[in-house]
């Protein structure tokens, strides 16, 4: 199983929740590039906090490159060509988006393990109440900062082609398709959610912060379903995007999504 990235958080639990606090404020535009931020007395009493709380926050966010610290003249935002633009993936074309980014992003295994289906999982791909399942959480990243979290479910009887380094090493759908399965389609729902404490601290950001959620139940050619997936994903590096267009005539014309279109073409 890999290892975790050395964690940029500071230590103590108010030192983090102040640190992930102003590194939000600064990922989504709130604290601009160039803008000096309170002193640190202030800071300490905008948060509740004692200034070495607020110094140790404040040495992690230095030590990420999203301030600059300089005596006598304060501390100032600084992310000038640091701050990436988020990936931008396209309803209409998702799953192949999807394939590619497992191919082009690393992913942290955080557990591994083999148990019935839960009864949400095992209504969605149609399983024997107790049928076993492979049961697996990853943390995908680009460029070494985290942007999802990944539960998939696979039952038991196609888990057992492939092993737990294989899971950490290579993406699913190509696993899936090494073990013979037959992909045939798939159905997607996408709905926001808050991040408790184990995801936020696996992707880095507060707890209560808001992600993106989607389910995606995979199925084979002959119905079966084979996978079930349950992603998180932190909305200031990901987002999905749905190129529209105007069809029909008079009062009956309306927006369809434009299939196969990227974004950018559509009418």
């Amino acid at each position: 199983m890999n290892k975790p990235a050395k964690s940029l958080l500071p230590e103590g639990a108010k030192a983090r929740q102040v640190y992930l606090s102003l590194r939000d404020q600064i990922a989504d535009g709130r604290l601009e590039d160039g803008k000096n931020l309170p002193p640190e007395q202030k800071l300490a009493e905008l948060f509740g906090v004692s200034r070495v709380t607020i110094r140790k926050a404040l040495d992690s966010l230095s030590e990420a490159g999203l301030i600059v610290r300089r005596a006598g003249s304060g501390t100032t935002v600084r992310t000038s060509g640091q701050r990436e633009k988020p990936m931008a993936m396209n309803l209409a074309t998702l799953m192949p988006q999807l394939v590619e980014m497992g191919q082009t992003t690393t992913a942290r295994l955080l557990s591994f393990s083999y148990g019935p289906a839960p009864e949400f999982v095992a209504s969605a791909l149609r399983l024997d109440a107790k049928e076993q399942v492979q049961i697996a959480t990853r943390v995908r990243s680009t460029d070494g900062t985290p942007f999802s979290h990944l539960t998939t479910y696979v039952p038991a009887t196609i888990a057992a082609n492939y092993s737990e380094n294989d899971l950490a090493t290579t993406p699913l759908f190509k696993l899936l398709e090494l073990s013979g399965v037959q992909i045939k389609d798939a159905h997607q729902s996408v709905s926001a959610t808050l991040a408790g404490p184990d995801v936020a601290e696996a992707l880095g950001i507060a707890v209560g912060s808001p992600l993106l959620s989607l389910r995606r139940v995979v199925r084979d050619i002959n119905g079966n379903g084979v996978e079930y997936l349950s992603g998180l994903y932190r909305p200031d590096m990901f987002r999905l995007e749905m190129p529209l267009t105007r069809v029909g005539d008079g009062n009956t014309r309306h927006w369809e999504p434009a299939i196969g279109k990227p974004a950018g073409e559509s009418a």
